[in-house]
Order: structure tokens, then sequence, then C-alpha cells
């Protein structure tokens, strides 16, 4: 897996060095580095809970529950935060972003991305508007 966004991260930026400088362009490569590292962290702990909450044996055993529970269940923040993995608004998940990427307002998407993930976790304050002051040449 390591090697495959190995590969993604170079492959983007020889696409990018040819419409851009390497200063200007490694503040869009490091925030979706960004978005992609907090994506996959908050999905491998939604796998890990949807386990736990279907796990009879398992503390956070949430009963006889249909899909549609578990999945409403899984969206509440708080069994996130407990173990210090930042919540990341569907919009903003990776997935989403991946699936949008032809599409010709991936920019304003990425964007509102990094915004939505800022506001989400107050930890992130400034941070993420930052780095999009940054993408869009404000610093």
């Amino acid at each position: 897996m390591l090697d495959d966004i190995k590969k993604t991260l170079w492959a983007t930026a020889d696409k990018l060095r040819a419409n851009m400088d390497a200063a200007e362009y490694k503040h869009l490569v490091l925030g979706l580095i960004f978005v992609k590292y907090i994506s996959d962290t908050f999905a491998a702990r939604r796998a890990e809970l949807t386990a736990r909450l279907t796990n009879p044996d398992d503390e956070y055993f949430y009963g006889d529950a249909d899909p549609a529970d578990i999945e409403a269940e899984l969206e509440d923040r708080d069994y996130y935060k407990e173990v210090n993995v930042f919540w990341v608004p569907e919009g903003a998940r990776w997935e989403a972003l991946r699936n949008a990427a032809k599409q010709p307002d991936i920019g304003k998407r990425i964007d509102d991305a990094l915004t939505h993930i800022e506001v989400e976790n107050p930890k992130l304050k400034g941070n993420a508007t930052a780095v999009q002051r940054k993408l869009h040449g404000f610093e």
C-alpha cells in the first residue's frame, strides 16, 4: 500500500511540475496527504467500530440493530474523538474526493473538505485554512 501511495504522489508531482513551481505544488500535495492520512485513520476506526458494534461479546455491541442503525451509530463523533481520531465529515472523506477527482470543481471540493475538517476539529483551527491560502498563492 505504501508503494502505491508513493507512486501516486510521484505521478501527481510529475503532472504538477509542468504547470507550477515545486514551491507551490508542495502545499497542494501536503494538503492531499493530510486528507488521505486522516481519512485512512478515520476509516480504520470506523471498521473497528463496525466489528465491535456487531460482536455480541464486545462491550460496544449494539444488540439486534439493523444495518441502518449501525450506520447511524458509526456517525457518532464521540467514538472517534475518544481515541484521538479526527472526525472527517462525509463529503471531506478521501473516497468522496477520489470519486469526484474528474469533476471540474475538484479544487473547490478539496478547499471545502479542508474547511469542513477544520470546523469539525477545533484542534486544527487555522491549519487547514493556512494550507488553502498557500494553495491559492495568498502566502
